[in-house]
C-alpha cells in the first residue's frame, strides 16, 4: 500500500522584523493592545514594500530550497508543485510555475491552490491523493506569502495590519511502501461559502470590477475594498468552534483519540483562539506549538513554518503523531493526521 511521508521541510522568513512598537509609529495602537488581541510581539515583513526581487516565488524558493537539502534530494527530482498563497507575484500566472523555474525543476506541472489560511492543509490533501493514487513520487508542497505590500497601515486598517507577517514554509512530500513509516492517516476539507465577505480583499475580481472602474470611476472604489477586511470577532467564533470539530473528525477517522497526540499545530491565526481550541480539546502545554508570537499571520505559510521549527527544536520527532488544523477565509477549514 503506497503512503505519503514528509521527507524533508524548510522555511524562510524576511530579516527584516517589526514590533508591536514599530506599529505603534504608523498607526494608533501600542503593544499591549495587539498582545492583548492577538498574542503577537512581532512579525516579519519584506523591508521595501515594493521589491521587484524579494517576491512571494522568491521566498518559496529559498524554503523549498531546505526541504530538497533535508530530503536528499534535487529539483529533478521533484514531478509536481503544490503552492498555497493568497499574495502570488501576479494576479495571473500562478506563483507555481515561477518556482518551477526557479528551482530549475524539469517541466513538471504546477498547481496553485487559492485558500488562504487553509491553502497548506488542502494542498497537502491534494498531493497526498497524488501519491497514494501512484501518479507521483515526490511532490513539493509550498505555503509562501508576503503580506505587507497590501496592507493598509493606518488607523482605519489597524484592526487587520497588526496580525499579518511574510515568511514560506515547504515539505517535501513523498511515496512510500515501507510498513514502517504510516504518513498521512486522515484529511478532512470543509468550506462555508456564505461567509465570504467576512474575510476578504472584495477588489480586484469580477464582482467589484477591476482597471475600467479604476480608471474610469476611481471615487468608487473605497479602502475596505482595496484592503484586507475582517469581522473580527464573527471570524474568532465560527473559528474556535471549527477547529476542534475538524481535529475530532480526523482523529476519529484514524481511530484515534486526543491524547494520543503527540502534537498539535493550528494555523496561527490568533494565540486567543489557539488557546481556547487547546482548553477545549484537554491538551496540555507541550502538546500545542504556537510561534504566532514572533511571526503573525502567515496564512498558507504559518503551518508549515510552525511544523519546521516544531521539527528544528525537536518538539515533533520521529514517529510523533500529528495533527494540522486550519480556519480561514472562505470560510475554508479542515485537518491532516499523520504520523511523523
Amino acid at each position: 500500500m503506497i503512503r505519503s511521508v514528509i521527507k524533508g521541510y524548510g522555511y524562510y522568513v524576511p530579516e527584516n522584523v517589526v514590533t508591536n512598537d514599530d506599529l505603534s509609529k504608523l498607526m494608533t495602537t501600542n503593544d499591549e493592545w495587539i498582545t492583548e488581541r492577538t498574542g503577537i510581539k512581532e512579525r516579519r515583513h519584506r523591508k521595501n514594500r515594493i521589491d521587484s526581487e524579494e517576491t512571494t516565488a522568491v521566498y518559496a524558493k529559498r524554503a523549498s530550497e531546505k526541504a530538497l537539502e533535508k530530503a536528499g534530494l534535487t529539483a529533478k527530482d521533484i514531478d509536481f508543485i503544490v503552492f498555497a498563497t493568497l499574495s502570488p507575484d501576479y494576479y495571473f500566472p500562478g506563483s507555481g510555475v515561477l518556482l518551477q523555474d526557479l528551482l530549475g525543476c524539469d517541466t513538471i506541472g504546477a498547481l496553485d491552490v487559492r485558500n488562504q489560511c487553509s491553502g497548506f492543509v488542502y494542498s497537502l490533501s491534494v498531493a497526498d491523493a497524488f501519491i497514494k493514487a501512484g501518479t507521483y513520487k515526490n511532490i513539493l508542497v509550498v505555503g509562501a506569502e508576503i503580506h505587507s505590500f497590501g496592507l493598509d497601515f493606518s488607523d482605519e486598517g489597524r484592526g487587520v495590519s497588526v496580525i499579518f507577517g511574510d515568511g514560506a514554509g515547504a515539505v517535501i512530500l513523498s511515496a512510500t511502501e515501507d510498513e514502517n513509516e504510516e504518513g498521512i492517516l486522515a484529511i478532512n476539507l470543509h468550506s462555508e461559502g456564505k461567509y465570504a465577505e467576512e474575510l476578504a480583499v472584495k477588489f480586484g475580481g469580477t464582482k467589484y470590477g477591476w482597471s475600467d472602474r479604476l480608471l474610469t470611476e476611481p471615487e468608487a472604489i473605497s479602502r475596505d475594498m482595496l484592503y484586507p477586511l475582517m469581522n473580527g470577532n464573527f471570524v474568532f467564533k465560527h473559528a474556535v468552534t471549527r477547529f476542534p470539530e475538524s481535529l475530532m473528525e480526523a482523529l476519529n477517522k484514524a481511530g484515534k483519540k486526543p491524547e494520543d497526540l503527540d502534537m498539535f499545530i493550528p494555523h496561527q491565526a490568533n494565540l486567543r483562539i489557539s488557546q481556547f481550541v487547546q482548553q477545549k480539546m484537554g491538551l496540555p502545554d507541550e502538546k500545542v506549538f504556537n510561534n504566532i508570537q514572533k511571526y503573525g499571520n502567515t496564512t498558507a505559510a504559518s503551518i508549515p513554518i510552525a511544523l519546521c521549527e516544531a521539527l528544528d527544536e525537536g518538539k515533533v520527532k520521529k514517529g510523533d503523531l500529528v495533527c494540522l488544523t486550519a480556519f480561514g477565509s472562505g470560510f475554508t477549514w479542515g485537518s491532516v493526521l499523520f504520523r511523523y
